[in-house]
């Protein structure tokens, strides 16, 4: 497990940078996600392409923790057997990688964005949450976001627990996002009352990320 950013890949952190900088892969056009299924730029694959910064750490089961804390009135510390008795959530989506992939009618299942915020309660004054990834990756989305009724915190992908090379044993998934708001290995979800940009948005990618609007980079 890594405790810095000192393992990542700097060659594809700069190569990232750089497309942010460039505007690669930018159309210029947007689409409507009523009737257009895959957003601007998007080539559709049946794979799953595996993405990360260079680091897949592997956590046991028994050491394994979620923190969930910041602006909430319930502040909560989950181990691997209290994500398992919370209520099953299912769902089926597409997601859309900011590299340009996107796949179709994924089968989650996991606990609901919507359950977590009954247990923990924001406060009024919570507006943003920061997801911190075992790896130290962070991401930033807006609580309204969060609190859509498709968003959950993923253990199995069609059928399957999910990998290690996926986010497993835990990731969250945003389908209405680009995927790298979607981060692999959480370990911690802060609620938090002004805005705070994380890896890839400090490094140039847009700080909310609808691909249907191609708000690829900032």
């Amino acid at each position: 497990m890594a405790d810095d950013l000192g393992s990542v890949r700097p060659k594809l952190v700069e190569s990232k940078k750089r497309w942010a900088r460039e505007g690669r892969l930018l159309t210029g056009d947007t689409a409507d996600p009523e009737r257009d299924r895959l957003p601007p730029g998007q080539r559709l694959v049946e794979n799953w392409p595996v993405l990360d910064l260079g680091v897949q750490p592997e956590i046991p089961l028994d050491k394994w923790r979620l923190t969930i804390d910041g602006l909430v009135e319930a502040p909560a510390v989950w181990r691997w057997d209290d994500i398992l008795a919370q209520p099953e959530f299912e769902d089926v989506s597409d997601i859309h990688c900011v590299t340009s992939w996107s796949r179709y009618d994924n089968r989650w299942r996991g606990v609901s964005a919507r359950h977590l915020l009954s247990v923990v309660r924001p406060k009024p004054e919570a507006r943003h949450v920061v997801f911190h990834s075992y790896d130290t990756y962070t991401t930033n989305v807006a609580l309204d976001a969060f609190a859509e009724e498709d968003v959950l915190l993923a253990t199995h992908h069609d059928g399957e627990a999910i990998p290690v090379e996926h986010g497993g044993p835990l990731r969250v998934i945003m389908p209405r996002w680009y995927f790298w708001k979607s981060a692999k290995w959480v370990k911690r979800i802060e609620f938090v009352a002004a805005d705070r940009p994380g890896f890839w948005e400090e490094r140039g990618y847009h700080n909310e990320g609808d691909p249907w609007q191609e708000q690829r980079y900032g």
